[in-house]
């Protein structure tokens, strides 16, 4: 494992767990999501303007998870104001309800680093994703989601 793997594994396992989750409904079909640190998601349906779909979040949490887990190795090699775009697709299957693929493309500049480098970096990015993306990790493994409904 990598320094950067396991500076990532050990920040990830510290990490506050009290952070508080929750969605709260707002209008038909539309809802905010929340956290107990004061960030707020505006989520609905394709329909609603100014929202994310349950599923574009499901991709933005890909992608910014690929993104935060292929930035220290990034920023060491080519500078902490370097630009990167993660970019995620994927259609759903509405007949069975699930993303059956998600595609990611990170796409960066690597020009200035001569081909050899640029094919290193690459494969250190490639093994920090693999090995700390919570995210991917959870995607790809698959889980338990488990509903509980609590009445008045």
């Amino acid at each position: 494992m990598t320094t950067d793997q396991q500076t990532a594994q050990t920040a990830a396992a510290t990490a506050s767990p009290s952070t508080e989750l929750w969605v709260e409904r707002t209008g038909t079909r539309r809802y905010t999501g929340r956290s107990s640190r004061g960030a707020e998601v505006l989520v609905g349906s394709e329909d609603v303007e100014g929202v994310f779909t349950p599923g574009e979040l499901l991709k933005i949490a890909l992608g910014a998870c690929t993104g935060m887990s292929s930035d220290r190795p990034l920023s060491r090699r080519l500078g902490d104001d370097y630009d990167a775009t993660i970019r995620v697709s994927g259609a759903a299957d509405r007949e069975n309800e699930v993303y059956p693929v998600l595609d990611e493309v990170l796409e960066i500049d690597l020009s200035e680093l001569d081909e050899d480098a640029a094919q290193r970096l690459l494969v250190v990015v490639e093994r920090a994703v693999d090995a700390v993306c919570t995210v991917g990790r959870t995607l790809k493994a698959g889980t338990t989601v488990n509903l509980a409904i609590e009445t008045d």
